[in-house]
């Protein structure tokens, strides 16, 4: 591959062992914190940021939307003016971050679909506050996660896609009619779709199966191996089809940390265990407290648990979600030199990170 300016000037492709692999670089659309970093505490600086670009780079991740959710309005809005700052600051931190997700506040108040969020922050959707958090991200906001239950969220929905930013739907227990509005109104994505939900569904009626139907809409999947069960992600993945489908982390501050138990913020008492199952330590240890695993931690679940190929589930981390930003984590001519070397020969549990571009500076 040649790179010029930081672009894809040309690809060669040859015949190689089915071990080392070169991708364009993993696209997360759904990063609360990694390696300790967290953008949802209480206090956030432009370093922060850096250094959890820097830890993303690591684990092959070279585009995502930094996820900031439900809290007071002040705090989003220094959250995202921080982040605007960091983008501001570091070009490296430019080049990664495509925009931000505000995930919440407008989701469903009750336990079990507001999954982690505090319910005191939960609100009904408002232009006005919108509005305010676009100027502090000076225009970032390019994802917004809701429920459709609120009577607002039509109006809501419609104001948001006619700025130019993407709706999704979650964190919700909204009926067939409310979803179909949402959807009717621009809502074109699923937010951890089969997460964020009652324990027990009515087996007819619930939030699922409107939005696993609808065409219109594309999922969102946590493929950990821990949020979904193997058949659940195999048949939710049928349903939509690839076509429909895209897959995120959802990681949280403890990712990458060593396993143990830890104390935060949102969820308290939490159990890391080494797996990267994330728990409440409740007793049971069978509450999931966020994501622990990165991205790269989704290929061998797809591939080995699901059944995809290696190149369809590389698709979905990179050129599908890449779709909904406008076209990043594609390898061809003319696109950004943003691109992740492996090594896996299928047996491994996790494949291997041995290089790392972002705008054709490789990094360290």
């Amino acid at each position: 591959m040649e790179i010029e300016g930081g672009m894809i000037r040309s690809v060669d492709f040859a015949e190689h062992g089915e071990q080392r692999w070169l991708s364009a670089g993993f696209v997360d659309l759904q990063v609360n914190g990694y390696a300790g970093h967290d953008l949802n505490g209480l206090t956030l600086d432009p370093a922060t940021v850096r250094a959890l670009c820097q830890a993303l780079l690591k684990v092959g991740v070279t585009t995502f939307l930094p996820t900031i959710i439900t809290a007071p309005e002040a705090r989003i809005i220094a959250a995202l003016r921080t982040i605007r700052e960091a983008c501001a600051q570091y070009p490296e931190v430019a080049a990664m971050v495509a925009g931000i997700h505000v995930e919440g506040p407008h989701i469903a108040p009750e336990d079990g679909p507001r999954g982690a969020h505090p319910a005191a922050d939960v609100r009904a959707p408002s232009v006005a506050e919108f509005a305010r958090w676009q100027e502090a991200a000076g225009g970032l906001v390019k994802l917004v996660t809701l429920s459709p239950h609120w009577p607002e969220a039509p109006a809501y929905i419609r104001h948001l896609v006619k700025s130019g930013v993407v709706v999704s739907l979650g964190h919700t227990s909204a009926d067939a009619a409310q979803i179909a509005a949402a959807v009717d109104a621009g809502a074109s994505l699923s937010t951890h779709l089969g997460n964020g939900s009652h324990a027990l569904l009515n087996r007819r009626h619930n939030h699922l199966w409107p939005q696993l139907a609808d065409d219109r809409l594309t999922a969102m999947f946590i493929a950990d191996g821990h949020h979904l069960t193997p058949a659940q992600l195999k048949v939710m993945l049928r349903a939509k089809g690839l076509g429909r489908s895209l897959v995120v982390s959802d990681t949280v501050a403890l990712g990458g940390l060593a396993a143990g138990k830890y104390h935060t913020p949102i969820g308290g008492k939490v159990e890391l265990r080494a797996d990267g199952f994330l728990a409440i330590d409740d007793g049971t240890g069978n509450y999931l407290a966020g994501a622990a695993l990165p991205l790269l931690a989704a290929l061998p679940v797809l591939v080995d648990q699901v059944g995809l190929t290696f190149g369809e589930a590389i698709g979905l981390m990179t050129s599908a979600p890449g779709r909904v930003i406008g076209g990043r984590g594609v390898l061809a001519v003319g696109q950004p030199a943003d691109l992740v070397a492996l090594e896996w020969d299928g047996g491994a549990a996790v494949p291997r990170v041995v290089g790392i571009w972002s705008r054709g500076v490789r990094s360290e």
